[in-house]
């Protein structure tokens, strides 16, 4: 079995929606089954309890927060890291050599709601502070509302003090750069840049294997139980590039491209562009996450149908596969 299909761990985070329940098949985190009107008429089961919401599904994860399981072949319903670990690292590739666990998390995201203003450390800090790595990210904008925008640096440079002082006065929204977004869009996220996803935009998300997040503003919500999300401000003061974000094309012909992941864009209408053929070469495993569409995947003599939501990881190794049928994907692989 060289194509292994991933079901995520969902998250319900308060700022979720109800997308990835209805259009993406995804399941709620836990609880009861229940009926969820659709657009179209039809129904989608889920868990049960009003304001339910599914925020996140890790769709590609060796992270202990919310690992995902393998759904076919020999080792169906084990962790992604318990296939890694009976198989050995050779099925990630000799570019994952220099990392000492699997290098990337892949998400889907939907933000019914402003995601809190935060940061990521580097791997330096995160190391030394916080046990694990830091988060350098990508976002892929899947889907976005007509006024939808976020949060990405600053205006103009500001200092430590002007930085702290807006946090405590709650004015910081004020010098931050809002960018409109629309489908397709996507943005590189290094460590140490502030930024929030705004409400009404579905993203798919290239991340580094950490959970490492320092808040510095939340719309002052509360949580599930009554209270007030904790700010990390010293945290946030101590990484954070104070500086506007310049944007360039040096990732070309790639979407993102740094030492942790590179990500490419694949789109097959079906008729002009159907088919696309690859290599999985011994240097790095492939993730294929599906955006859209329907059709099937091969390698190695297996033929597996994707479908829309679909999270697939081929080994290193695994060689020629060619991907058929209409679809929008994003391609993961790790360079040197």
């Amino acid at each position: 079995m060289s194509i292994l299909k991933l079901k995520p761990s969902c998250k319900d985070y308060l700022w979720g929606g109800h997308r990835l329940a209805e259009e993406y098949g995804k399941e709620y985190p836990q609880g009861i089954s229940q009926s969820i009107p659709l657009q179209d008429g039809r129904t989608s089961s889920g868990k049960s309890g009003e304001g339910d919401v599914i925020a996140e599904t890790w769709e590609l994860s060796c992270h202990p927060n919310g690992p995902s399981y393998i759904v076919n072949g020999a080792y169906k319903g084990k962790t992604l890291k318990e296939y890694i670990d009976a198989e050995g690292k050779g099925v990630l590739g000799t570019h994952c050599e220099k990392f000492e666990e699997f290098p990337i998390l892949v998400k889907f995201i939907d933000a019914k709601d402003n995601l809190s203003v935060q940061v990521h450390p580097d791997n330096q800090y995160a190391l030394e502070n916080e046990g694990q790595y830091g988060k350098t990210e990508m976002w892929y904008v899947m889907d976005a509302g007509k006024e939808a925008f976020l949060y990405y640096g600053f205006k103009e440079e500001i200092s430590r003090e002007e930085f702290a002082r807006r946090i405590r006065e709650d004015s910081l929204l004020e010098v931050l750069n809002a960018v409109r977004v629309q489908k397709g869009d996507a943005l590189f996220i290094e460590s140490g840049t502030l930024h929030a996803i705004g409400k009404d935009i579905l993203i798919a998300e290239i991340q580094q294997n950490s959970n490492v997040t320092y808040r510095v503003y939340d719309y002052g919500r509360v949580g599930k139980d009554g209270k007030k999300r904790d700010l990390h401000i010293e945290k946030a003061l101590a990484v954070t590039k104070r500086v506007p974000i310049i944007r360039d094309g040096s990732c070309y012909p790639h979407i993102a491209d740094c030492d942790y992941f590179t990500v490419d864009k694949l789109n097959l209408d079906g008729h002009v562009m159907e088919r696309m053929r690859g290599t999985v070469s011994d240097e790095s495993f492939v993730s294929v996450l599906m955006l859209d569409g329907d059709g099937t995947i091969s390698n190695e003599g297996e033929i597996m149908q994707y479908k829309k939501g679909d999270s697939l990881f081929l080994p290193a190794g695994s060689g020629p596969y060619i991907i058929e049928g209409r679809c929008d994907a994003l391609i993961t692989t790790i360079r040197p």
